[in-house]
């Protein structure tokens, strides 16, 4: 009988630890976002719960593949190593916007998202100012975005669950 007690035992802190163990910390290569960064980008747009005045701006809003040449204008600095990278930013708009998403080494988040925060001009647009600037991450992709508190948090919302 005490055998059976014990074997029992035994069998109930198996099961328990199995189950503790699987409900454990999800792995890190979970989180990476796959796909090209154009098509997060638009995935974006669609699931973020924006404005209707945004929204009906977002005709002249253009997404382009980063560049050398675009990187002082959009990052603040030529000094930012990236893999790939899109910027998102209206052609024309009475408001300062623009949101970018960078694929970056895994090693390197950190400090790419602090030299974004160390050379982001809020007020860099002619006329306007962002109200905001929010830098997050997932995995291996950064998402730093400018502009007015509403369609900030809403973006990010947005990537937070994509």
């Amino acid at each position: 009988m005490k055998t059976r007690k014990t074997i029992g035992y035994i069998c109930i802190v198996l099961v328990v630890t199995f189950l503790c163990t699987a409900c454990g910390k999800k792995e890190e290569a979970g989180d990476n976002l796959e796909g090209s960064l154009t098509d997060i980008m638009a995935g974006l747009y669609e699931k973020a719960d924006l404005s209707e005045d945004f929204r009906a701006g977002m005709d002249s809003f253009e997404t382009y593949e980063m560049t050398a040449e675009l990187n002082a204008s959009i990052l603040g600095t030529e000094d930012i190593a990236y893999t790939e990278g899109v910027a998102s930013i209206p052609m024309i708009s009475p408001n300062a916007y623009q949101c970018v998403l960078l694929r970056v080494e895994e090693d390197q988040v950190d400090t790419v998202k602090q030299q974004l925060k160390d050379n982001a001009d809020l007020n860099k647009w002619v006329c306007v100012s962002a109200e905001t600037m929010l830098i997050e991450s997932r995995g291996n992709v950064i998402f730093f975005i400018m502009g007015d508190n509403d369609t900030v948090y809403a973006m990010n919302s947005a990537f937070q669950e994509y």
